[in-house]
């Protein structure tokens, strides 16, 4: 049996999540502004770094990417008022680790903003970003508040029973 091989734009828009969570924890850490990493991103960070030094992220969907980051940033509040409502009971946004923060405010604007992608698969792809960031309970808890966002923002998607992952 062979591994299902992805689809350059999924495995190009999952590249571009890695970069949009990278690109959210530098704005956090470093006080810059959105357009600054952005750009920045754009020129050294998506393309080929030759020396090795950093991670490949030349197959990103650049255009995802500040989509991503750009439209977080304008729908913020939007994003930490729902992921605070979807937040289990005495845990509060601030207090959760800065990759997770991350990676939480982008899967709630894609659920959000982009309903072009399904839900499940908004779900599953910022999972698996939090898999990748670490072995440890984060990726269940990335997977609990998704879902139950995912689920009250776009109840008809859960409804239907359609599992369909496209768009991702």
């Amino acid at each position: 049996m062979t591994a299902r091989k992805r689809a350059p734009r999924a495995t190009a828009r999952r590249a571009a999540r890695l970069a949009a969570a990278q690109a959210l924890f530098q704005i956090e850490q470093r006080g810059a502004s959105a357009e600054a990493v952005v750009d920045e991103f754009r020129r050294f960070r998506l393309a080929r770094d030759e020396t090795g030094d950093l991670p490949d992220l030349s197959a990103s969907d650049a255009a995802w990417f500040a989509d991503l980051v750009l439209g977080l940033e304008l729908r913020r509040d939007e994003v930490d008022g729902a992921l605070g409502e979807a937040l289990p009971a005495g845990w509060r946004l601030p207090r959760l680790d800065s990759v997770v923060r991350a990676i939480l405010r982008l899967g709630c604007f894609e659920l959000l903003g982009r309903p072009d992608v399904p839900a499940r698969a908004a779900v599953d792809e910022y999972v698996s970003l939090a898999r990748s960031f670490s072995d440890g309970p984060e990726a269940g808890f990335v997977n609990g508040v998704l879902d139950a966002l995912a689920r009250r923002l776009r109840p008809a998607e859960f409804a239907s029973g359609d599992a369909a992952a496209d768009g991702r």
